[in-house]
């Protein structure tokens, strides 16, 4: 699905990506873990083209789509959320998701003259679509309320949602479980891996929840000072006495703790 081939992104004299390659293959939940500052973040911005790479090279589906913008990937299937989630404050939570499909007749000038029967329908199959979505994440109870008001985890199964209202291939996680209550994460974890499942998507996903990652993600990479440092399961990973000193710098002794 996804191959990065030694990718650099460089700020000035900082070497965020220094030289990583890997590759997330179809059909998997793959986490991608690391210290604070290991490159991740700038990582997902440049494979979803936020970020230009200083060089290397990135492919989709065998494709070369190095460089490409963000709503081409978006046309494409590879979508990405962020840490901090995005979404339209003043509107509801079924008007967030509502809005996520492009090229709606709505936006044409003319077609609010002409086409008022078109756009109408297409509000109708963009309401229910949007419905089934909040159905299937459990936050249906939720559709008409202000997405300002929504919890830290609440706003995370939106920006979930909204991969989910149009044709996604490929989603891009990022720290996901940040600041969410354990009853949501496990939540976000059901519909990951039912997503996963049941409709195909692969998944990428940043966390530094070990206990999360282990329960979604095989394979898991490791990255560490802009560079891949490792790949395995999460036990592989956890046993891996490079990666216990990335994290903790105290060896082997301290094994326990990555796994508490």
């Amino acid at each position: 699905m996804i191959r990065v081939e030694d990718l650099h992104k460089h700020f000035g004299g900082f070497r965020a990506v220094d030289g990583a390659s890997l590759e997330i293959k179809t059909g998997s939940i793959t986490g991608l873990i690391g210290p604070n500052g290991a490159g991740k973040s700038t990582l997902f911005n440049v494979i979803a083209g936020v970020l230009e790479p200083t060089s290397g090279r990135v492919f989709m589906d065998g494709a070369d789509i190095t460089g490409l913008p963000p709503h081409t990937l978006f046309h494409r299937g590879l979508l990405r959320t962020f840490q901090l989630a995005h979404e339209f404050a003043s509107m509801t939570v079924r008007e967030n998701l509502m809005m996520v499909p492009g090229n709606q007749a709505g936006e044409s000038l003319l077609n609010t003259w002409f086409a008022r029967g078109r756009i109408r329908s297409e509000e109708r199959a963009l309401r229910a679509r949007a419905d089934e979505v909040l159905d299937f994440l459990t936050i249906d109870h939720l559709a008409d309320e202000r997405a300002g008001n929504l919890s830290g985890g609440q706003k995370k199964l939106l920006e979930l949602g909204r991969t989910m209202m149009v044709d996604a291939k490929v989603v891009f996680l990022d720290e996901v479980g940040a600041g969410v209550n354990r009853t949501l994460l496990g939540t976000i974890a059901d519909a990951i891996q039912r997503l996963n499942r049941e409709r195909g998507y692969t998944f990428c996903v940043i966390e530094h929840d070990m206990d999360f990652i282990a329960r979604l993600c095989d394979p898991v990479i490791v990255m560490a000072e802009g560079k891949v440092l490792a790949e395995g399961s999460a036990d592989q990973i956890m046993q891996n006495e490079a990666v216990i000193e990335a994290y903790l710098g105290t060896g082997l002794k301290n094994k326990e703790m990555l796994g508490a």
